[in-house]
């Protein structure tokens, strides 16, 4: 497996090179290409992946995660319409960071440049196939995916369609590449091809995240769980409070930026506590609350701590009145995975203390915490959501693809 692994990353290297020169109009023609290609093999695609559901369900696998294998016609053409808006986006290669000319007359430019050869290793949702094969490609990246085995026959039926539309407009099929899963060694000899792979990217659970940060060897980007807070401020507009509370917990459970824990200011707790836990209630969303959320209702689950730190990925959300704007922070600098806090405030200084005082990746004012995506934030597809602080922090588009090469030029200069 090994051997087979430095194989697919030696043909990406190459590849690699190709793309690294290739011009804009190329790119962009060839995600057109991929996308049409997508979306005439639909009726495949969907039989691929109804083997994978069909055989996740026999293996009673839970339905969060059904739900990220999922895939219909919708969202099949939602991840080819992705690959049209990352054409439509500028590209990265090239831009000119910054650039000065010194004391010494030498002009000094930092560019933008690909990374190289990209590994992704990512859990059931088949979009982040084509997701990351659109956005490497547009950034100049080859890429090596290693997704899970539960997703085999979604993934292999996506990459051979993605693979035939480069060849249909010129370019390495081998940018884009499908390591196997059948074998879990084949995630552990991309994440130490070290030399070879330039950047490995997780993209899935906190299991799976903490194995490749804590044993790979190559260079990571961490991409973080999401135990997301609303926090209702004393100052809240209490229907906005309700749609962004409810929008947040319950538009799509199954995702990391779905809301997972409620924070009511003392002011406000006695009108809005009672209102919050009916409507989320209706939604089927089971609340584990603090005594005074205990008290609205008696079908209220105690919260214990291990509550307020867990990302449910379901219809579960934790809740806890505070004394404090700045016990709202310190709860959230405590609980928090660093991912996306919201506020619902018509305090200007409140919204201020909270967005410099929490220690996120995204900060919502008065918006649900569903608004943390790459593509509604205008950055078309997404790599994932970076929740560590070095290189990359957030949605994860083209920019953060690449890295930089300082191009200096003289006219002879010498030291």
């Amino acid at each position: 497996m090994e051997q087979l692994v430095h194989d697919a990353a030696r043909r990406a290297r190459t590849a690699a090179a190709v793309l690294a020169v290739t011009t804009r109009a190329d790119k962009d023609a060839a995600l057109e290409a991929m996308a049409d290609a997508v979306l005439a093999a639909t009726d495949e695609i969907l039989a691929a992946n109804a083997g994978d559901v069909e055989a996740a369900r026999s293996r009673g696998t839970e339905g969060h995660l059904i739900d990220r294998l999922s895939l219909d016609a919708g969202r099949v053409a939602a991840f080819a319409e992705g690959m049209r808006d990352v054409a439509g986006l500028p590209d990265p290669v090239g831009e000119v960071v910054r650039g000065s000319t010194l004391a010494n007359g030498l002009q000094m430019q930092q560019v933008r440049v690909p990374m190289g050869v990209i590994g992704i290793i990512y859990e059931a949702r088949p979009n982040v196939t084509a997701d990351a094969a659109a956005i490497c490609l547009k950034s100049g990246n080859a890429v090596l995916l290693r997704g899970s085995s539960s997703a085999a026959r979604s993934n292999a039926a996506i990459i051979d369609v993605l693979r035939a539309a480069l060849v249909s407009v010129g370019l390495p099929a081998d940018a884009v590449q499908i390591i196997p899963a059948d074998d879990r060694s084949s995630a552990e000899h991309l994440m130490r091809a070290r030399g070879l792979v330039d950047l490995v990217i997780p993209r899935g659970g906190a299991g799976l995240i903490r194995t490749v940060v804590e044993q790979s060897t190559v260079p990571v980007i961490e991409t973080g769980v999401g135990n997301c807070h609303v926090y209702v401020d004393a100052d809240a507009d209490l229907d906005m409070a309700l749609a962004i509370v409810l929008n947040s917990k319950t538009h799509r459970t199954s995702v990391c930026n779905s809301a997972e824990s409620l924070l009511v200011h003392k002011a406000v707790a006695d009108e809005f506590v009672p209102r919050v836990v009916a409507a989320l209630q209706e939604a089927g969303v089971t609340v584990h609350g603090d005594e005074v959320f205990r008290a609205a209702d008696r079908a209220v689950v105690a919260a214990t701590e291990d509550d307020y730190a867990t990302e449910y990925l379901s219809l579960d959300i934790s809740a806890h009145v505070v004394e404090s704007i700045d016990e709202a922070i310190a709860h959230i600098r405590q609980f928090s995975s660093g991912h996306t806090e919201a506020i619902v405030t018509s305090s200007l200084a409140s919204s201020r203390r909270f967005t410099t005082g929490v220690d996120s990746a995204a900060v919502m004012v008065n918006a649900s915490t569903r608004f943390t995506d790459g593509g509604e934030f205008g950055f078309g597809a997404e790599i994932g959501i970076s929740t560590q602080k070095l290189h990359a922090r957030g949605p994860m588009g083209l920019p953060e693809m690449t890295t930089t090469t300082y191009v200096i030029v003289g006219s002879g200069h010498v030291r």
